[in-house]
C-alpha cells in the first residue's frame, strides 16, 4: 500500500494522533559512534511543525533519555530513553545493578545508566568482537540481566518488562491518541509495532526505515518500509 492511505487518518485528525520515532537510524543516519549522531536540521523544522500540530509526538530511544532529548533538540517532543526502562518507578535499583555488572566486565562501554551499549561497529575484527561479547551476554545472563543484541552492539538490561512496546502504550494512554504512528529500524522496535497494534487504536501505522542492517522480520511486520531516514524525513512532510 502506498503512504498516502495509511497517513490519510492520522492527518484528517492530528488532535486524535500520536506520532512516535525512534531516533538512531532512523531521525538520524547511523554513524561510527554515538556522540557523531546529529538530527538534520531540515529534521528538526519537520518535527516541530508536526509538536505543533499534532496530539502527541514523542521519541523512544534506546540513548539514555537527556542524551536523546539533547540529539533531538527540538521543544514540544517528549522522550522516553534506556527502551522505556526510565518509566519504571524501580529504576535507582536497577541502575546499581547495571553498575556493578559494567564494573565486572570491565570493557570499553556506552553507559546509559539503566542499560549498556557494547558497540563494535568500528572492531578491526568484527568476528572476534563478537566472539567476546558473546560471553558478555553469557555473563549478563548468568547475572540475572537480559542481553539483546542490535545492529553491532550488545545492550544489557535489567531482567524486566520494560521495552519500547511498554514504552509506547504508556506514551499512547497517556495521551489519550486514538490513532497512531511507530517508526523503527531495529529488532528493538518489533516490541514498539507490537505495542502499536495491542494498544487498541482505530488507526495504526507501522513504518520500517530499513536497511542492509535491519532485521527481516522488520519489513515484514511494518505497514509501510522507507529505505534511509531521509526517506523518512521527506515522509514527514506528508504529515
Amino acid at each position: 500500500m502506498t503512504a498516502e492511505p495509511l497517513l490519510a487518518p492520522l492527518t484528517e485528525a492530528p488532535d486524535r494522533s500520536a506520532l512516535v520515532f525512534d531516533v538512531d537510524g532512523v531521525l538520524t543516519p547511523i554513524v561510527a559512534r554515538p556522540e557523531l549522531a546529529a538530527v538534520p536540521r531540515a529534521t528538526q523544522a519537520a518535527l516541530r511543525r508536526l509538536a505543533s500540530r499534532y496530539l502527541l509526538v514523542a521519541c523512544v530511544s534506546g540513548r539514555a533519555g537527556g542524551d536523546a532529548r539533547r540529539l533531538v533538540g527540538v521543544e514540544g517532543i517528549e522522550v522516553v530513553g534506556n527502551h522505556g526502562l526510565e518509566l519504571d518507578p524501580r529504576a535507582e535499583e536497577l541502575a546499581a545493578a547495571i553498575a556493578r555488572f559494567r564494573d565486572v566486565v570491565g570493557l570499553p562501554v556506552e553507559d546509559k545508566r539503566l542499560s549498556l551499549s557494547y558497540h563494535f561497529r568500528e572492531a578491526a575484527d568484527e568476528s572476534a568482537a563478537t566472539a567476546r561479547l558473546e560471553e558478555v551476554a553469557e555473563q549478563a545472563r548468568a547475572a540475572g540481566l537480559d542481553p539483546r543484541w542490535g545492529r553491532k552492539v550488545l545492550e544489557i538490561r535489567p531482567p524486566i518488562r520494560a521495552d519500547k512496546g511498554t514504552a509506547v502504550r504508556a506514551l499512547l494512554e497517556r495521551s489519550r491518541a486514538t490513532r497512531g504512528l511507530y517508526a523503527g529500524d531495529d529488532t528493538t522496535d518489533l516490541d514498539a509495532f507490537a505495542g502499536l497494534v495491542g494498544a487498541g487504536l482505530e488507526h495504526a501505522v507501522r513504518v520500517a526505515v530499513a536497511s542492509d542492517e535491519s532485521p527481516v522480520e522488520l519489513r515484514e511486520a511494518a505497514d509501510l518500509v522507507v529505505e534511509s531516514p531521509d526517506e523518512l524525513a521527506r515522509l514527514l512532510d506528508a504529515l
